[in-house]
C-alpha cells in the first residue's frame, strides 16, 4: 500500500510531463494515420508501448533515488552530524544543497542547546536531592531538641516547633515523591495492608498538625480489611489529604475528618473514604484540582495552593493502581475516595 501511494505522488508531480507525453502521442498518431494508413494500428500500439518504458523507466529511478533519499534523511534527523549531511547531499539534486547545510547546522545549534539543557537539569536534580536530604539534619534535630528540651519551653512553644516541623517535612516529602514519580526505576514494594492500620499511622504521623487545628479524628471500618499496595505511596497519598484538609479548615470550631473503609462485592473492590467538614470546594474548580499547579480562582480552598500536592497524589495513585474519586461543594466539605482493586494473594508466597 505504502509502495503504491509513492507511485501515485510521482505519478502526480510529473503530470505535466506525462500531459506532454500524451500530447505528443496524439500529434504522432495523426501523422501516422495521415501518411501510412495501412500500418496506422501497428504503429499507434508502437507508440503506446514506447511511451509505456519512457514513462516507467524513468519513475522506476526516481522511485529508487526517493528510497535512498528518505533513508539518508531519516538518518541525518536522527544524528545532524557532517558526515551524515555530506551522505544525504550525495542522494540530492545540487540546488537542494544549501537548504541542507543551513538545516543541519541548524539542528546541530539545537542539539548543543539541548545537551546543554539536559546538563544543566540533572546537575539541578542532583542538588534538589542533596538538599532534601541535607535539610532531614535540622528536621531531626529540632525534634531532639523538642523532646530533650521539654521543661525549658511551653507546651505551647514545643508544640507550634513540632507544628513548623511537619509542614516542613511535608514540603521536602513533595519533592522526594516529585523525583521518585519521574525516575525510570521505581522501588515499590507491594505487600498485604491493613487499610485502617495505615490511616492511623497517617494521623499519627501528622498528629502536631491535627491537633494544633483542633481537628477530630474518626475511623469506620473492620480492622481485617487488607489491600495490596505500596505503603511508603499510600502513606504519602494518606499525608498529602490530611495536609489539605488541615490547610483549609479555615479555623472551624469543630473541624471533622472521617476516614471509612467498606468492600464493593460486586466489582470487588475495597474503598476508603477520608471525609472532611471544611469549606469545599466550588464546582467549577472541582475538574481541574489534579492539574499540575492549578490553584483555583473561586473560593478559599485552593487559593493559598501550589498545586502540586494534589498533582502527586493523583500520580501516586495512578502508580499504585488506586483510582481516585472526589466528592465536593462550597460549605458542604471534601471527601477523596480511594478505590483498590481486589488482589487475591498469598500469605505464604
Amino acid at each position: 500500500m505504502k509502495k503504491l501511494r509513492t507511485i501515485l505522488t510521482y505519478i502526480t508531480s510529473c503530470r505535466i510531463w506525462l500531459i506532454a507525453l500524451a500530447c505528443i502521442d496524439l500529434f504522432f498518431t495523426f501523422l501516422a494515420w495521415l501518411a501510412y494508413p495501412e500500418k496506422f494500428y501497428s504503429l499507434v500500439w508502437l507508440m503506446i508501448f514506447v511511451s509505456f518504458a519512457a514513462s516507467m523507466i524513468p519513475l522506476t529511478v526516481l522511485i529508487k533515488r526517493h528510497e535512498k533519499k528518505a533513508a539518508a534523511f531519516h538518518h541525518f534527523l536522527l544524528e545532524p552530524d557532517e558526515a551524515n549531511e555530506y551522505l544525504l547531499c550525495e542522494v540530492t539534486p545540487m540546488t537542494q544543497h544549501p537548504y541542507i547545510h543551513e538545516l543541519g547546522r541548524h539542528l546541530r545549534k539545537k542539539q548543543a542547546d539541548v545537551d546543554d539543557r539536559m546538563v544543566q537539569i540533572a546537575d539541578y536534580e542532583r542538588y534538589i536531592e542533596a538538599w532534601v536530604h541535607e535539610i532531614k539534619k535540622p528536621l531531626s534535630l529540632m525534634t531532639l531538641v523538642s523532646d530533650n528540651r521539654k521543661e525549658e519551653m511551653s507546651p505551647l512553644v514545643q508544640t507550634r516547633m513540632l507544628h513548623v516541623r511537619d509542614q516542613v517535612r511535608g514540603d521536602v516529602e513533595q519533592i522526594l515523591y516529585y523525583s521518585r514519580l519521574g525516575a525510570t526505576h521505581k522501588d515499590y514494594f507491594w505487600e498485604p495492608l491493613s487499610i485502617l492500620s495505615i490511616c492511623k499511622e497517617s494521623v499519627e504521623d501528622n498528629l502536631t498538625l491535627l491537633e494544633e487545628a483542633g481537628f477530630t479524628i474518626e475511623f469506620t471500618g473492620e480492622e481485617k480489611c487488607q489491600i495490596v499496595s505500596d505503603k511508603k505511596g499510600l502513606m504519602f497519598i494518606l499525608s498529602q489529604i490530611i495536609s489539605n484538609s488541615v490547610k483549609y479548615s479555615e479555623k472551624q470550631s469543630n473541624p471533622l475528618l472521617r476516614f471509612t473503609v467498606k468492600e464493593d462485592m460486586a466489582p470487588k473492590q475495597t474503598i476508603l473514604s477520608v471525609s472532611d467538614n471544611g469549606p469545599g470546594i466550588p464546582s467549577s474548580d472541582l475538574p481541574f484540582i489534579f492539574d499540575k499547579g492549578f490553584t483555583g480562582d473561586k473560593g478559599d480552598y485552593l487559593s493559598r495552593s501550589t498545586g502540586m500536592g494534589l498533582f502527586l497524589v493523583q500520580k501516586m495513585a495512578r502508580d499504585l493502581a488506586i483510582e481516585l474519586e472526589v466528592k465536593s461543594g462550597p460549605g458542604s466539605g471534601t471527601t477523596f475516595s480511594l478505590v483498590f482493586p481486589r488482589v487475591q494473594h498469598s500469605l505464604g508466597g
